[in-house]
């Protein structure tokens, strides 16, 4: 019976990773976030470090098995890779990333704290932070504040950020916890809870940043050239030709937005016979156009994901942040040995650097993100409070019909939160969208189609405090307060304290 009721706690573990997973777009049932966390916290309680371990690992296999299925089109369709290959990898993908929850559950455990309250949400935030930034050049996907963009916690997002919000909702799931594990303080960590879901509400109602010029009208273009289609050279022309009709129709338009690679060739190839005499266009019509292409460096391997602007301000970004496997190999040369055999193709670019200038469009500078870059909070913020606005260039027709879109742009939204300017994302296939410094979407294309999406935005100025101050100071002080309670939990753990008559309390 004690057997049957390990085995049923395990499945619901595996249970609440499927759960976390519709939190997210494109399901979005955010009240799904806090409970399914609920579920996994409670499963560590009174169990061995091997046993949490195994429940965090479950948990991390359901929920990346459905959040991330998406690597497996990716991969197949147009990796080249056969279906059996590519499951594998996915596989292989899910495994790997599953691994930090299991790490979170045998650390709660192994730390044996009596403040599960709060070390339970600081070690799952930590391991969040070192899956997003410091392991193969990180992979900030399916994080908890992701889930929270339309509930009162999103209101704390200006002020902490994805990291800080993640800590107020995994706390709320430990309060919960404790809530139904033990009959004391429960009005007292009920009321709490409350406070705190109350209290980002409140925080909603406050405009971070403010008005600084008249509204810009925006035009997004969205191809719509499917991924096995795009870079083949009988279909350049054609390409080209209907970037240029779509951009034709809406001259006029203070600033245009193509997508990430929209144009299917090098810099030096399309410059002067294209890029040159529609830069003269704009420059008549008063448009300015924000184009992206892959351009040469001066070395001879050098290769840049780059966006360039065409108009009254001409200057290139060279996306910094690759993305592993995608744009370049990682624990080389092991991977590039795998994929070679594999049959599957993927790309070697060289990244711009930091500290790359701001590119301006429309008046005012932005700041520029390609693609993934976008998943990266602390990427943008260099470029504040100059940038008046944000601009995103994506290339999602790697992921078919999937989930990946949907969850692209919740990220996406939680950068205009953070930093209380507007959004230009401009994609290939979808979704693209205006979103506004609330986080809210103002404008979106239908996916799949050929199109373009036409919107008004204000340049905004001022900073959050999120903007001034970034991931660090808030992961800095939940590391001080971890080692804080980990140190003091060992300290009780090793000593333990007697009253003898005559001599008080003394340490044994």
């Amino acid at each position: 019976m004690r057997l049957l009721n390990i085995i049923h706690r395990d499945f619901f573990a595996l249970l609440a990773g499927g759960l976390y997973t519709l939190a997210f777009a494109p399901f979005a049932y955010a009240y799904l976030a806090p409970l399914a966390l609920l579920v996994l916290f409670a499963s560590w309680q009174h169990v061995s470090p091997l046993r949490a371990l195994l429940r965090g690992y479950l948990f991390g296999l359901s929920s990346f098995g459905f959040g991330v299925y998406w690597v497996y089109i990716s991969i197949h369709d147009f990796g080249g890779a056969d279906a059996f290959s590519a499951s594998a990898l996915t596989s292989a993908f899910v495994a790997f990333w599953a691994l930090f929850p299991a790490l979170a559950g045998w650390l709660a455990v192994k730390l044996h704290s009596k403040r599960h309250l709060i070390m339970v949400p600081l070690i799952w935030i930590l391991i969040e932070y070192g899956r997003g930034y410091l392991l193969l050049n990180g992979f900030p996907w399916l994080l908890a504040a992701y889930s929270q963009l339309e509930t009162p916690l999103a209101g704390y997002i200006p002020l902490v950020g994805a990291y800080g919000t993640g800590f107020l909702l995994t706390l709320s799931a430990s309060a919960g916890v404790a809530i139904l594990r033990t009959k004391q303080h429960r009005i007292l960590l009920a009321v709490g809870v409350v406070v705190l879901w109350a209290a980002g509400g409140g925080l909603q109602t406050i405009n971070w940043t403010s008005p600084i010029g008249k509204p810009l009208q925006v035009v997004l273009v969205q191809g719509n050239i499917a991924q096995d289609q795009k870079w083949r050279p009988e279909n350049r022309l054609d390409t080209l030709l209907l970037y240029k009709r779509l951009t034709e129709e809406n001259w006029g338009a203070d600033v245009i937005v193509w997508p990430e690679t929209a144009i299917p060739a090098f810099l030096s190839q399309v410059d002067e016979f294209f890029l040159q005499p529609l830069k003269q266009s704009a420059l008549q019509q008063g448009t300015d156009l924000i184009v992206s292409l892959p351009a040469e460096g001066e070395g001879e391997d050098e290769i840049y994901n780059a966006v360039i602007t065409l108009g009254k301000a001409t200057g290139m970004y060279r996306k910094n942040h690759l993305l592993p496997f995608g744009e370049y190999m990682p624990l080389q040369p092991l991977s590039g040995w795998v994929l070679k055999n594999l049959n599957i193709h993927m790309g070697d670019f060289t990244p711009g650097g930091n500290n790359q200038p701001l590119l301006q469009a429309g008046g005012h500078p932005f700041i520029t993100t390609i693609c993934y870059e976008d998943a990266f909070g602390d990427a943008g913020l260099a470029g504040l409070p100059e940038a008046a606005y944000l601009v995103n260039v994506t290339n999602d027709g790697w992921f078919g019909n999937s989930v990946e879109p949907h969850q692209h742009l919740q990220i996406a939204r939680m950068r205009s939160m953070e930093t209380g300017r507007f959004m230009l994302r401009a994609t290939n296939t979808g979704a693209t969208a205006v979103i506004a410094p609330d986080g809210k979407i103002i404008a979106q294309a239908p996916l799949f189609t050929a199109t373009t999406l036409k919107a008004s935005i204000t340049p905004m100025g001022g900073m959050t405090p999120y903007a001034h101050l970034g991931d660090k100071p808030v992961i800095a002080i939940m590391v001080l307060i971890f080692l804080a309670l980990a140190s003091y939990d060992r300290f009780l753990f090793r000593y333990r304290w007697v009253c003898q008559p005559g001599r008080g309390l003394i340490m044994k």
